[in-house]
């Protein structure tokens, strides 16, 4: 009979390599895309909220950047598990769409449109700039590599006037017109991942898939007329053009 410490060795290695089979399965790789999916959509969620102060005027959304530096060690926490779930997310679903590429080619069958819509053709394409707008809006409003003469506005007590910046960024037609397009792209990414999150998760079936398709809609399109609210108040409709200098 094996020894307590050898026993406890295989049933580590054992729980080690069912880990390794599961994530590298298609299960086990389309479930850590739909969790560090909910991650990601998390985060969408809270930074409208903060994003949505600018209808408050810019004390409010002064105050909301000066408590999140305040926080600084919650800021990078959240940060680090974005980074770390947005790796994740890209990587493994990258992963699948080659293994379908290649499941594809081997059949010789010719991809079918007949239960696909807008949305879901255009998840790949939508994923690839939805990243690149994300790089875009880190330069602009993280970086300051986009319009680096307001990345430094102060205001008259020496903090950071993030509304000034937000404020100018948008007023500039270009600027605007690229977020509204970013958005957009986001939104029809959104549409096809977050109803085929529940259905991922084992949630979903096909009673109920029609509900959670129209669940999914609704969030991306919810959160796109959130966030392109801003940049179209400020460039149509003169949003803080009263309060930056």
């Amino acid at each position: 009979m094996p020894s307590l410490p050898i026993w406890t060795t295989l049933q580590r290695s054992s729980s080690s390599s069912g880990s390794s089979a599961w994530i590298h399965s298609s299960v086990g790789r389309k479930t850590v895309v739909a969790l560090t999916g909910i991650i990601l959509l998390s985060f969408l969620f809270g930074h409208l909220s903060g994003n949505l102060t600018v209808y408050m005027g810019p004390g409010w959304t002064n105050s909301y950047g000066k408590h999140l530096r305040d926080f600084w060690p919650i800021l990078w926490g959240i940060r680090i598990i974005l980074l770390v779930a947005g790796f994740f997310h890209i990587y493994f679903t990258a992963v699948l769409w080659r293994e379908a590429a290649k499941a594809t080619l081997k059949k010789n069958v010719f991809r079918t449109h007949i239960q696909t819509n807008l949305f879901n053709r255009t998840v790949r394409l939508s994923g690839i700039s939805v990243l690149i707008f994300i790089l875009f809006h880190l330069c602009h409003f993280t970086w300051g590599i986009v319009q680096p003469a307001y990345a430094h506005l102060k205001t008259s007590d020496g903090e950071h006037d993030i509304f000034s910046m937000i404020a100018h960024g948008f007023q500039n037609p270009f600027i605007s017109g690229l977020y509204i397009l970013g958005l957009l792209l986001l939104s029809f990414h959104l549409s096809h991942g977050v109803g085929s999150l529940f259905q991922t998760l084992g949630i979903s079936n096909r009673k109920f898939q029609p509900v959670f398709c129209v669940t999914g809609h609704f969030i991306a399109w919810m959160l796109f007329a959130g966030y392109v609210s801003i940049p179209i108040s400020i460039l149509f409709f003169g949003l803080g053009s009263d309060f930056i200098r």
